[in-house]
């Protein structure tokens, strides 16, 4: 529905969380789900997802990186194997070692840190900024003054995530060019095209084998060259 590759990357990212969930015994995402579970017992509380749309954040991060970029990135999440403890979970608080990790995916992947990071800072900043707004309260006619309330708003991100948002939040936001899906390069279309007509050719070649193989076991068996030749003994 999302793409080849969306749906791809999606799949390995599935097989990271579950590895993440058997190696700790709790699934990511569980501040989310007990945000969710707090904001039901609160009276007139709206519960709002802010966070980026999924489809848009993968296809940005997936078109932001190169070919080789992409198969590095695929392999190391098939083989991601590590052992992970509650420990290192806790560590990964510290923020000293949270910088340090982010760094290193910087260097790594650039590209990646900036449409799966540093993008979704700007849009979490923006959602929390618009849920922040003062709320107008109802007037009795047109011509009482208009009364204002602050906003409660309590928001529930990740760690990561906490660093940009403090960055951009006295910034005018605009969104618009982080919620955009640009279009394939050329030698994106150009690959996808190459690797669809090998697909297409060695189907095809291999259909040709196994027929023509297939029509020379039949014609080679006894009961066919039997029919065959009483066929050819029929007069005309």
């Amino acid at each position: 529905q999302n793409g080849v590759m969306s749906g791809l990357m999606q799949m390995l990212l599935l097989k990271v969380s579950a590895h993440i969930t058997e190696q700790l015994g709790m699934a990511p995402g569980g501040e989310f789900r007990e945000a969710f579970k707090e904001a039901s017992k609160v009276p007139f509380c709206k519960f709002h997802l802010g966070d980026r749309p999924i489809p848009v954040t993968f296809k940005r991060a997936i078109a932001a990186l190169s070919f080789w970029q992409k198969v590095k990135l695929a392999w190391g999440l098939c083989f991601l194997s590590d052992p992970i403890s509650k420990d290192d979970v806790e560590k990964c608080k510290q923020k000293d070692l949270l910088e340090q990790m982010m760094a290193e995916m910087i260097g790594e992947f650039p590209d990646l840190h900036r449409t799966i990071v540093s993008e979704r800072d700007i849009y979490l900043t923006y959602m929390l900024k618009q849920a922040a707004k003062q709320i107008e309260l109802p007037r009795a006619s047109e011509n009482e003054p208009r009364k204002y309330i602050p906003s409660v708003v309590v928001g529930v991100v990740g760690m990561g995530h906490v660093p940009g948002i403090e960055k951009n939040w006295n910034s005018d936001l605009k969104i618009q060019e982080i919620m955009s899906v640009p279009p394939p390069s050329a030698s994106s279309k150009i690959f996808k095209f190459v690797l669809k007509a090998t697909f297409f050719g060695l189907l095809g070649y291999g259909c040709y084998r196994i027929g023509h193989r297939t029509v020379q076991f039949v014609l080679s068996m006894p009961a066919t060259q039997s029919y065959l030749q009483r066929l050819t003994e029929v007069p005309q």
